[in-house]
């Protein structure tokens, strides 16, 4: 007994070494694999965008976005409406990254300051055009919003929510940004529309949770179980059992 106890402690102390250089190696090549990941996405970033920081933000905003992606297939989504909203961020991304690449905003207050206020330098006139214009399109979408709204004080909150996020959207356009820069601004907008996406369709058409409980649930081997008491209970002889 005392030899088999020193022979059962020597192995379990080769195990237990075994098992923790094994463990190390593991969260080695774990650790390995995360920083090649990061300096990938770093290094592309500071070649392509100009800015090791674009990496940091897209590889952000895209783990966000494939957790959500992840949460919404675990509650259920299907994997062809992940895919449409997978979609629409493309489209969204390259559209925002085609725009601020091209400056097309910018040229285009540009033009508006020129024919309708010569008067304002010119150096800021695109400014003062775009956040102008983007605060009659947040008071115009917040006027039709706000037809829905059935309070006053919503009413007039979202609207002046709205001018004032449209004259920030319109300020921000307004920036001659360049193709690096407009192209990493669309990758973070595709990611972020994503997300956005995701969310706007589990809210609009819900989870259904009956049919997420059945998943979690041995529906048909209780069904089939309450049959074959059933079974027994109509063959067993009167007397016996319940």
């Amino acid at each position: 007994m005392e030899l088999a106890k020193a022979e059962a402690k020597e192995i379990g102390g080769h195990v237990a070494r075994t098992a923790g250089l094994i463990g190390c190696a593991v969260a080695l090549v774990m650790l390995a694999l995360v920083l090649v990941g990061v300096g990938t996405a770093l290094f592309l970033a500071e070649w392509l965008l100009g800015s090791m920081g674009w990496g940091v933000l897209h590889g952000l905003l895209l783990a966000v976005a494939l957790a959500a992606a992840m949460l919404v297939a675990a509650a259920g989504i299907s994997a062809a409406r992940i895919g449409r909203a997978l979609l629409g961020a493309i489209v969204i991304g390259a559209i925002v990254a085609i725009v601020l690449g091209l400056d097309a905003p910018n040229r285009l207050y540009t033009a508006i300051g020129t024919e309708l206020l010569p008067g304002i330098e010119a150096g800021v006139r695109p400014l003062v055009v775009g956040t102008l214009v983007g605060a009659i399109m947040g008071l115009i979408i917040g006027a039709l919003l706000a037809l829905r709204l059935t309070t006053g004080s919503a009413r007039i909150g979202g609207l002046v929510a709205l001018i004032v996020a449209g004259a920030a959207v319109g300020a921000f356009t307004a920036i001659t940004f360049g193709p690096q820069i407009g192209i990493g601004i669309g990758i973070a907008a595709g990611y972020v529309a994503w997300t956005i996406l995701l969310v706007a369709d589990v809210a609009r058409s819900g989870v259904d949770m009956e049919a997420l409980k059945a998943r979690f649930m041995p529906t048909q081997t209780i069904d089939t179980s309450k049959e074959t008491l059933e079974w027994l209970r109509q063959r067993m002889p009167p007397g016996i059992g319940s």
